[in-house]
């Protein structure tokens, strides 16, 4: 039997599946949303496209202009059909081409975007080539198969260690921080996800003439496959993940010994005229640093400007909601020269990395409602989450960096150190 064979055995096993690897209209919404303000018409790249489900969801309510990529031609055919009988046919583009060698000028989208198909690259390859691709404070968002254990069952490693390099969620996190890039947000993929693949594909699988040369072998590895989920499924699952390049005029790290005198003076003039309140700010700091049961290693972060002073700065520490740890962000502060320059973004975005990295689950600020969602930050009390003190309910947030935790309900209560 040729490779041919077997290649178009595969394809024809595949035509007329609704999608081509696990995923839902509602997760592509999910990852969407994560994606955060867009502009008015966004110019998305749609790779390994398939039959075009995420791109036809795109044009259509984020009001896309979407180049769809591909390498088989009949999947962006019946894309092209499904385009023009919903009458997006002026809003979706088709191109027949290598994802590994795309012929895009740099910068020319506001999104990225593959569902099921970083496979054919492997993730740290495709961050690297693609994140050229994307035009400044775009976003790339993607999803990729991933453990879900740290100790899969020797079964799914097996065939895992056979086909593919698998990582956990985390894993392909700190990848991609380690690429440069902020992590806006992951999304777990619900298992009805697998059945919207899997399911079309076993009745294809239980239709298919297997006396055509390779389509035998086809139907065997899409068999083994599914077998596999059903059998070993807790062991991995999919994941989405909204991914957006740091901005390169800030570098960001954590604080050293060093650094805690310059730090002071940042946060004693962050807040210009309220003298009080940036003094206050500037001892709180100083506090938190001598409270053992506070603090948390690793997430003082700051931001550099271009002649190594410090810019910017941004604390996360301890806090529990009811009887829960649960980590807060406060303060942020700007040097006023760097303010409203994206020095305060480069930094919270960095901090807030760390803690996703560190295996917190949970960040908790108080903090102007119209800053902080474009971090991910939502009302705290959506969660029933409500501050031991006064505060304006919009103005007490919530980020959720790990939906594998559930978040605890309560009362929030800041260290000490804090004085509320």
């Amino acid at each position: 039997m040729s490779d041919n064979a077997l290649h178009d055995s595969f394809f024809a096993l595949h035509h007329g599946l609704p999608r081509q690897g696990p995923g839902s209209d509602t997760t592509t919404r999910r990852l969407l949303a994560l994606a955060g303000k867009l502009p008015e018409r966004p110019r998305v790249l749609d790779l390994g496209c398939g039959p075009g489900r995420s791109a036809l969801l795109l044009a259509a309510e984020a009001g896309a202009e979407v180049t769809a990529v591909d390498t088989h031609e009949p999947f962006l055919a019946e894309l092209r059909r499904s385009a023009a009988d919903r009458g997006l046919d002026g809003s979706i583009h088709t191109l027949r081409a290598d994802m590994g060698a795309l012929p895009f000028p740099d910068g020319s989208f506001d999104l990225v975007w593959a569902e099921s198909s970083v496979f054919v690259l492997g993730f740290d390859r495709a961050l690297a080539e693609w994140r050229r691709l994307l035009a400044p404070g775009g976003t790339l968002v993607l999803t990729e198969c991933v453990w879900t254990t740290e100790e899969p069952g020797p079964a799914a490693r097996a065939f895992w260690e056979e086909h593919y390099t698998l990582r956990t969620v985390a894993g392909n996190a700190a990848a991609a921080v380690g690429a440069g890039y902020h992590v806006l947000g992951t999304v777990p993929q619900p298992e009805s996800d697998w059945d919207e693949y899997y399911g079309p594909l076993a009745a294809h699988a239980d239709a298919a003439d297997t006396t055509v040369p390779g389509m035998a072998e086809a139907v065997a590895g899409a068999r083994t496959e599914i077998a596999l989920r059903r059998e070993h499924g807790s062991d991995y699952g999919y994941a989405g993940f909204a991914l957006r390049p740091a901005d390169p005029r800030w570098r960001t790290r954590t604080e050293t010994p060093g650094d805690a005198e310059a730090i002071r003076r940042v946060v004693a003039t962050a807040f210009g005229s309220e003298a009080a309140v940036s003094a206050s700010e500037a001892d709180l700091v100083d506090a938190l640093r001598l409270d053992p049961d506070a603090w948390l290693p690793g997430l003082s972060y700051v931001a550099e400007a271009p002649d190594g002073t410090i810019a910017a700065h941004a604390l996360i520490t301890r806090c529990r909601v009811g009887d829960a740890p649960a980590a807060a962000l406060a303060p942020v502060s700007v040097a006023p020269a760097y303010q409203r320059t994206g020095a305060g973004q480069a930094v919270v975005r960095a901090v807030l990395d760390a803690a996703r990295l560190r295996g917190e689950p949970l960040v908790l600020v108080l903090g102007h409602p119209e800053y902080y969602p474009r971090f991910g930050f939502v009302r705290a009390s959506a969660y029933g989450i409500k501050p031991g003190f006064e505060a304006p309910d919009e103005a007490m947030m919530a980020l959720v960096l790990d939906d594998s935790v559930p978040v605890p309900p309560g009362t929030l209560v800041y260290p000490a150190a804090f004085g509320v």
